[in-house]
């Protein structure tokens, strides 16, 4: 039976997936990672990654034969604290009760993680779980660093990839053989255009043409 390596992320897992375990059977949306992909990762080895928010029509079904979790160590400059007094965005009735506010401020919490080159370490498991977690490493040359579950590297023995979504191409390539004739690389499919619709009364004019006159009757006389 093929085996197809897929990378089920953390915020697709936590957000709506179900956990899972080596020999379970899975039916998961899935879309193959290509130049046109544009994840934030790279998939870490994977072929393709689960879609819980779109993807293709039908589902891939396998059975999991082996789980990794992947680790992933990323950097960040923590944002310094305002000095005091220097808050704006006053609030009247704080302070000193007559609309000199006591200077609250709203900052932003994001961090602008950056992952660190060369800190990418799987770890084999029996399950993946529902929820992902970070171990704070402390500073290292001045910045922040956190050491991230990323996700689930899953090995899926699925006798049928036909439903994989293709994301770098819309069509199938000509086969090797040069005849032109379609064919998937690797057994994994692609995406294919949808329908064209056209517009409302198009039909009837391509019958008639656009600019067609009734037909005169014949002048049997």
């Amino acid at each position: 039976m093929p085996l197809l390596k897929v990378f089920y992320e953390d915020w697709q897992m936590e957000c709506c997936g179900t956990p899972f375990s080596v020999g379970d059977e899975v039916a998961w949306k899935l879309v193959a990672y290509g130049a046109a992909a544009r994840r934030e990762n790279a998939g870490y080895g994977a072929e393709a990654w689960v879609e819980n928010h779109g993807g293709p029509d039908r589902p891939t079904t396998g059975r999991v034969h082996a789980v990794a979790l992947v680790h992933e160590e990323y950097r960040f400059r923590r944002a310094d604290p305002l000095p005091p007094g220097k808050g704006k965005g006053k609030s009247k009735g704080e302070g000193d009760g007559k609309g000199n506010g006591a200077g609250v401020v709203i900052q932003g919490t994001g961090r602008g993680l950056e992952a660190v080159p060369g800190t990418v370490t799987p770890e084999p498991a029996d399950n993946c779980p529902r929820w992902f977690g970070e171990v704070d490493l402390g500073t290292v040359e001045g910045l922040r660093r956190v050491r991230r579950t990323c996700g689930a590297l899953v090995t899926l023995d699925a006798p049928d990839t036909g439903h994989v979504l293709r994301p770098d191409g819309i069509g199938r390539p000509p086969a090797s053989d040069g005849t032109g004739s379609p064919s998937a690389p690797d057994g994994i499919g692609e995406a294919r255009p949808p329908p064209l619709k056209s517009p409302r009364g198009a039909a009837r004019r391509s019958r008639a043409g656009p600019d067609t006159l009734p037909a005169k009757p014949r002048d049997r006389s």
